[in-house]
């Protein structure tokens, strides 16, 4: 990017969303490119793409922000899967703020729109009607069971593509129980060139299908969501399940057309078994950190020394301390894996409790931040029921001291903000942002686990 001001725009917006509070959106860039990003959209809860990971392709010219960045869609299935009517399964995304779609006067882009808008609107694609997204859908006769298989078959893909397909591959986890329809292709989608329209040389393009492969900025977060959100998806699939047979042909849509759709059987057992599956595997990826961690720490590894004397200092810090009784150590003296144990607070309702959290941390922390397990059993709209991880929100990614005050902090809160993506316990959030009456059975329930607790 040559024009200054254009790449200087665009870090701002950069840095803004990075740093922002909203957690559907992430955006990263090459060191050295700003003008080639990567953007997440998290699916919106309540609808067809809930938590699904989509990821996109923005590239950034030198007249942005008077013109608007070109977006490919990347969560095609390698070009086999359209998740909305928008959104094609060449990775074109049709939004008149792109100039892709004509659209009503003032629907265009201006220079006051930016990065933000632009995930913002492809979002707002992801409805729990995914269907009144084709243009002239009011004067189109459909059905409402036919709308409802159109959401059906997105709510399957996106289980089985954007997330499953994502984490397997990140895991190395081999597919054999497949069970979906793979339909060959024997041309090439539909509106399958390059974004500016013309066909580019292919060096060109083996060239960005290898950055495609290569940068992958948000491997850490597809996996410390997936244990936040697994209640979720699983809740999901078995509400699917008890509506659609397995081996049921998915439905072609009327707008569907050419290699432009999406095809496939519904396989919700077989998904659920591969949920399962990447679970285990994410267990065994922590418990490699326990077993190599102890060596690392004897070869004088630039992590391991870090985090042992982080974990020096705070030991230190927590013993002279006069706030709250904090108490830390290290599992079988490794500097890899923490043990966090905290007395609950008085007048709250942990009052009385002994939590105990384990604090798993990656090799390459502080680039990829520790899995946070909640090792006492604790009914907690924040602590995932099955997984047990812990969603919470450091501020200082690299400073441990940081994390254990957010950790606390996130446990203890009686009156948290509202965030669809930060509820990850289903049952719990459901009582906790019901009536006053479900408000009241979540804090029974909540005390009654820090009882139980005691009680063992």
């Amino acid at each position: 990017m040559a024009n200054n001001s254009s790449t200087m725009r665009i870090l701002r917006e950069i840095k803004e969303l990075q740093t922002g509070s909203d957690l559907s959106l992430a955006v990263a860039h090459l060191e050295k490119d700003a003008s080639n990003l990567r953007c997440l959209i998290i699916g919106p809860p309540d609808t067809p793409y809930e938590f699904g990971f989509f990821e996109f392709k923005v590239k950034v010219g030198p007249k942005y922000p008077s013109q608007p960045p070109t977006v490919r869609c990347l969560t095609t299935n390698s070009g086999r899967c359209r998740f909305n009517p928008n959104i094609y399964a060449c990775g074109k995304v049709c939004l008149s703020i792109l100039g892709t779609w004509r659209g009503e006067p003032g629907e265009q882009w201006s220079i006051a729109q930016g990065l933000e808008s632009v995930l913002i609107s492809i979002q707002s694609l992801m409805s729990c009607n995914p269907y009144e997204n084709e243009p002239g859908f009011e004067s189109t006769k459909i059905t409402n069971e036919e709308a409802g298989e159109y959401a059906q078959k997105i709510h399957h893909e996106t289980l089985r593509i954007t997330v499953l397909q994502r984490l397997e591959q990140l895991l190395q986890i081999t597919d054999d129980d497949h069970t979906t329809t793979v339909v060959a292709r024997n041309t090439p989608p539909a509106d399958s060139d390059d974004d500016d329209g013309k066909n580019h040389d292919p060096s060109t393009k083996e060239k960005e299908a290898s950055m495609d492969l290569e940068f992958s900025p948000f491997t850490d977060l597809f996996k410390r969501r997936f244990f936040w959100y697994y209640d979720a998806y699983i809740k999901s699939i078995d509400n699917a399940s008890a509506k659609v047979k397995d081996g049921k042909q998915f439905e072609h849509a009327p707008f569907e057309y050419g290699n432009n759709d999406m095809r496939g059987r519904y396989a919700y057992s077989s998904l659920r078994r591969r949920f399962q599956r990447v679970w285990q595997a994410l267990e065994a990826e922590k418990y490699t950190w326990c077993t190599a961690g102890k060596q690392l720490l004897a070869d004088q590894h630039g992590t391991a020394m870090n985090l042992k004397h982080q974990f020096d200092s705070l030991r230190s810090h927590y013993a002279q301390s006069d706030g709250p009784s904090i108490e830390i150590s290290l599992v079988d003296a490794n500097p890899f894996v923490w043990t966090l144990t905290f007395f609950g607070p008085y007048e709250t309702d942990l009052s009385g409790a002994i939590v105990n959290v384990r604090l798993h941390f990656p090799f390459s922390f502080p680039e990829e931040q520790p899995r946070v397990t909640v090792l006492t059993p604790l009914f907690h709209h924040r602590i995932s029921a099955t997984t047990k991880a812990l969603c919470y929100f450091p501020t200082k990614l690299f400073d441990v001291q940081n994390h254990i005050e957010s950790i606390i902090a996130t446990l203890v809160d009686e009156t948290p903000s509202y965030d669809p993506r930060a509820l990850v316990n289903p049952d719990a959030s459901v009582l906790l942002w019901g009536d006053e009456n479900c408000k009241k059975t979540y804090r029974r329930k909540l005390r009654r686990s820090v009882i139980d607790c005691d009680e063992l």
